[in-house]
């Protein structure tokens, strides 16, 4: 007779250094069912699950697959298993297509039918409901369709138990849909799926049972059906935590940057940007919505002189009341410093663009503040000092300050990032899905941080994927749509729906 339970988990610990990643872990996941694994960022989530994937050996514990205790050491060993495990960074090679991605290390003939490859891969995609062009090159793919790819990949290696971590994190709300009716024909078809995510409404949506870890503690298991937002945030928090937004009426707002006719390529000569017009006010929050690709990235990246604009575009900053505006179209992002604009940017890509994962949290203040002294020498105290505040005051979880940031989890990445951006006291602030991937708590927290930015007079421009935080933290929302701005409107009296619709139409929109 064969076991329930695809995977069984009993007395897992895994340390690192004096850090407790996991304390004696004990879960079960059914065959043919859709677990949700909550818990707050350093809660142990992800490192339970590469421990399960092969990635990270446990100090301790067992693991059974399939009612059979087992031996996991490495990537091979799980895959041979059936577990696979889709990251939040895709591991993917751009210059291949989809279905050479699926096949690339696998065992087979010096000649491969290519054709037969993709009848194959078809098949999966058939069954399961996928949307996919095997020879589709990676680097022309959306997000979504990378992520298709990832979880077809599994399947076409013949993975029975599936491990996602985020996976709705860089999705819009037509694509989640999509994704979830995947998972669930996969669920249908026997297969056990794992979600690590932090939307509570999608995991009252799409699992089946939900298993909540707390600072490396296993706190219980119910089923989805028994469960509400308050009583998952509750078990993960271990307090009542208000799901209200602060958001105080803006008071004394200043218009700080006009931006007219902003127009972008990209490398292709793809119009990204076309005649982006808006004014961003000191003392308010501008939120930007769109689906993924809709310029978002550009906008922001313009603005911090990371793009080049075309011709005719104007992006103006206002220093003084008294002055005339600063235009920054063609300026680089040092020259831009140079002029005196007091611009922060948190970037959407935490570790290519706004840290150096090999540097420590000192490091990296430093890289903000290293030309600011004259002597030839690094001063260090200035920015310890501000590193190990940012520690205590965001609850950033790691053994030192000097550890590299690539070993701390998303969420601490993050609050590191946005933690040293905000130290600069910027009079424009902006930042791309600052809350990607942090759990409630850790969100509020950046919620919070950006209206206290607010109050003082701060231009907050907020690029988000999730409208109801939109509509709740921000004053104003700006709607991208194919690159246009197909609406401006005021968060207080806007709808969900209305929101919903200008992201999907090209409206021409007014401030």
């Amino acid at each position: 007779m064969t076991s329930a339970n695809a995977i069984e988990l009993r007395e897992i610990s895994k340390h690192f250094g004096e850090v407790i990643a996991n304390d004696k872990v004990s879960l079960e996941v059914k065959k043919g069912e859709i677990l949700s694994l909550l818990g707050e960022n350093g809660s142990g989530k992800t490192t339970l699950m590469n421990i399960l994937s092969g990635i990270y050996y446990p100090d301790q514990g067992q693991i059974l697959v399939n009612g059979k205790e087992v031996n996991i050491r490495n990537p091979k060993d799980a895959f041979d298993l059936g577990i696979g495990m889709i990251h939040q960074h895709f591991k993917l090679v751009d210059v291949f297509t989809a279905a050479e991605n699926i096949i690339l290390g696998l065992p087979g003939k010096m000649k491969l039918s290519m054709k037969r490859i993709t009848e194959e891969i078809n098949q999966l995609t058939l069954k399961y409901g996928f949307q996919l062009d095997p020879n589709k090159k990676i680097y022309d793919m959306s997000v979504s369709e990378k992520q298709t790819v990832e979880i077809v990949k599994m399947l076409y290696r013949g993975t029975n138990i599936l491990i996602l971590d985020e996976p709705t994190a860089v999705l819009t709300p037509q694509e989640t849909t999509q994704l979830f009716d995947v998972l669930r024909n996969m669920r249908d078809d026997g297969k056990a799926v794992i979600i690590i995510t932090h939307k509570l409404n999608e995991v009252l949506e799409i699992s089946d049972r939900v298993s909540v870890l707390r600072k490396g503690v296993y706190i219980g298991t119910v089923d989805t059906k028994d469960a509400t937002e308050l009583s998952l945030t509750e078990m993960m928090v271990g307090k009542k935590v208000s799901l209200n937004i602060e958001r105080a009426e803006p008071r004394d707002t200043k218009e700080l940057l006009f931006v007219k006719d902003l127009t972008c390529m990209n490398k292709d000569g793809i119009k990204v940007l076309d005649h982006v017009s808006f004014t961003a006010f000191g003392g308010e929050i501008l939120g930007i919505a769109g689906i993924a690709g809709s310029g978002q990235k550009e906008l922001l990246e313009s603005i911090a002189g990371l793009q080049n604009p075309l011709s005719g575009s104007s992006i103006r900053y206002l220093q003084k009341d008294e002055d005339a505006p600063q235009e920054l179209v063609g300026k680089s992002a040092q020259q831009i410093k140079d002029m005196g604009v007091s611009l922060a940017f948190v970037p959407e890509d935490r570790l290519g663009m706004g840290l150096v994962g090999s540097l420590g949290m000192v490091g990296n203040m430093m890289l903000r503040s290293y030309k600011r002294g004259n002597s030839i020498f690094t001063e260090r105290k200035a920015p310890r000092e501000l590193a190990e505040e940012i520690r205590e005051r965001l609850g950033v979880v790691t053994p030192s300050i000097s550890t590299p940031v690539r070993k701390l989890s998303g969420g601490n990445v993050q609050k590191v990032l946005v933690g040293r951006e905000i130290s600069l006291k910027p009079r424009v602030l902006m930042t791309a899905y600052a809350v990607r991937g942090l759990d409630i708590h850790t969100s509020y927290t950046i919620y919070n941080l950006l209206s206290e930015e607010k109050k003082k007079g701060v231009a907050v421009i907020y690029v988000g994927e999730d409208l109801d935080v939109l509509l709740e933290l921000c004053d104003r929302i700006l709607v991208l749509c194919g690159g246009k701005v197909s609406g401006i409107v005021d968060a207080r009296t806007t709808t969900k729906e209305e929101v919903g619709l200008l992201m999907t139409k090209n409206e021409k929109g007014g401030e």
